[in-house]
């Protein structure tokens, strides 16, 4: 069965997404990250996904107190991400209560920093962010793209030790049109070890039904759930059924 893992989007303190990564095509749905996190919970997810869209931006995090909100509010295990790129941030992360960060940039411009964060912390905290445009990887909040192709990309890291992979396609992102899952199927045929968690497009429960179909292993989710597409009590009763 598939994993289910709801995500918060953060800018300025507050719940918010974003169409295809794009700043300027932002969308404000709660006050309150900390509120979202504890209604999920509440329905009885385990597991959320929170990315700081500000650190994204920025290149380091900026909302590490509303992290640290969540994750005293409640017993989610959170992954964080977004504006992870020296010592000091990783290590912010995991004192606000993070208990994996999802790091993408810094796997492309500083291989060695992040294999040792994976030395130091365990590669069963350390999730790959892989953000995919065109085929290419995409860094520093989706603003630039990079020469590294998804695939070879992967096999680097996997043969490191890593083995969770956060995998977006930008251009399905924010936009309710489906998730790519020719994209994953693609990537678990090639890696079938790997716990593969997909991000983007998912606009129904149908969706999820699809990927889970497909045999990967997790997907997380944000604005179907803002938007009223997906209904997470009946999601959840369906996983545990």
């Amino acid at each position: 069965m598939i994993e289910l893992i709801p995500a918060i989007d953060i800018i300025n303190g507050q719940c918010v997404r974003l169409t295809k990564g794009d700043y300027d095509q932002k969308t404000v749905y709660r006050d309150s990250p900390a509120e979202v996190a504890c209604e999920f919970e509440k329905i009885g997810f385990q597991r959320l996904h929170v990315v700081d869209l500000d650190g994204a931006k920025s290149k380091h995090i900026v909302n590490s107190a509303v992290l640290r909100h969540i994750t005293t509010e409640t017993n989610l295990k959170v992954d964080f991400g977004g504006g992870i790129k020296t010592d000091t941030d990783i290590e912010t992360a995991f004192a606000n209560g993070a208990q994996m960060v999802t790091v993408g940039s810094i796997a492309v411009t500083n291989p060695d920093l992040f294999i040792s964060w994976m030395e130091k912390y365990g590669a069963e905290r350390m999730i790959l962010g892989a953000d995919v445009r065109n085929g290419k990887i995409s860094i520093n909040g989706w603003k630039e793209d990079s020469q590294e192709d998804l695939l070879p990309f992967l096999r680097k890291y996997i043969e490191a030790g890593v083995r969770t992979v956060l995998c977006t396609e930008i251009s399905k992102d924010g936009t309710l049109q489906g998730p790519a899952i020719e994209l994953y199927t693609q990537v678990m045929e090639a890696y079938p070890e790997l716990h593969l968690i997909a991000s983007g497009g998912v606009s129904s429960f149908a969706d999820i039904q699809a990927l889970d179909k497909a045999g990967i292993p997790a997907v997380v989710f944000g604005k179907a759930i803002y938007e009223g597409k997906i209904n997470l009590k009946e999601l959840w009763d369906w996983q545990n059924a």
